[in-house]
């Protein structure tokens, strides 16, 4: 497993690349939006909204409590599918996410 400096790293690229193209949002969802059982709340947000407003903060959560962090873990494969192909910064967004992946890669498999 990777260290945490290195995923924050990569947490933080993910970021910047979504401010770089004005994919960041000022203003969260509202409450209920968060309340989905959809994977990636597909219900409730749009794939952007449910990377910045759950994966990036839940990531930082886990990392600070110093609790396991997930193995084998991949969300590139969903935002190749799920972001339109004229989506700004789309190429660089998911280089960012496939190398965030790869730290989540178990050496073994």
């Amino acid at each position: 497993m990777t260290s945490a400096p290195l995923i924050t790293q990569r947490l933080e690229q993910v970021e910047a690349v979504m401010r770089e193209h004005n994919l960041w949002q000022s203003t969260s969802p509202h409450a209920s939006a968060f309340e989905s059982r959809e994977p990636f709340c597909l219900d409730t947000l749009e794939p952007l909204e449910w990377l910045q407003w759950v994966l990036i903060p839940r990531m930082h959560a886990l990392i600070a409590a110093q609790h396991p962090l997930p193995q084998n873990f991949a969300i590139a494969p969903y935002f190749e599918m799920a972001l339109t192909l004229t989506l700004p910064g789309r190429p660089l967004l998911l280089l960012t996410l496939r190398q965030l992946d790869a730290l989540f890669m178990d050496d073994t498999v």
